[in-house]
C-alpha cells in the first residue's frame, strides 16, 4: 500500500498561486510508479470532488472548474506528484487530498488546507 503525505497548502490572496506536493514513502516507491495519481478537494459542507489526475505514463485530465489554472505533474524517479495552482479564487478554498489508485484500491493522503482570501 502506498503511503502519501501532502504539503504546500496555506493562505493566499485571490489571484495568487500555490504549489502542492504529494510524496510517497520510500517503502511505497515501486507501487507509486504504477499508480494513477490524482488530486481531490473537499470544501466545508460539500462532498469531496476530483480536480486533476495523471496516469503513470503522464496523461492528464482536469475538472472543468480548474482547467487552464491548475497543472498536475509527477516525478516517478522521486516518487512525488505536484499540483501547481494559479489564478486562485475564493471558491478554491478546501482541504486538498492526493490519492493513488491501483486497480480498485485507492489510498489517500491526510490532506492539506488551502485558503484563498478575497
Amino acid at each position: 500500500q502506498v503511503q502519501l503525505v501532502e504539503s504546500g497548502g496555506g493562505l493566499v490572496q485571490s489571484g495568487g498561486s500555490l504549489r502542492l506536493s504529494c510524496a510517497a514513502s520510500k517503502t511505497s516507491a515501486s507501487i507509486f510508479t504504477i499508480a494513477s495519481m490524482g488530486w481531490h478537494r473537499q470544501a466545508p459542507g460539500k462532498q469531496r470532488e476530483f480536480i486533476a489526475g495523471i496516469t503513470r505514463n503522464g496523461n492528464t485530465n482536469y475538472a472543468d472548474s480548474v482547467k487552464g489554472r491548475f497543472t498536475i505533474s509527477r516525478d516517478n524517479a522521486k516518487n512525488t506528484m505536484s499540483l501547481q495552482m494559479n489564478t486562485l479564487k475564493p471558491e478554491d478554498t478546501a482541504v486538498y487530498y492526493c490519492a493513488a489508485t491501483i486497480g480498485v484500491s485507492v489510498t489517500w493522503g491526510q490532506g492539506t488546507q488551502v485558503t484563498v482570501s478575497s
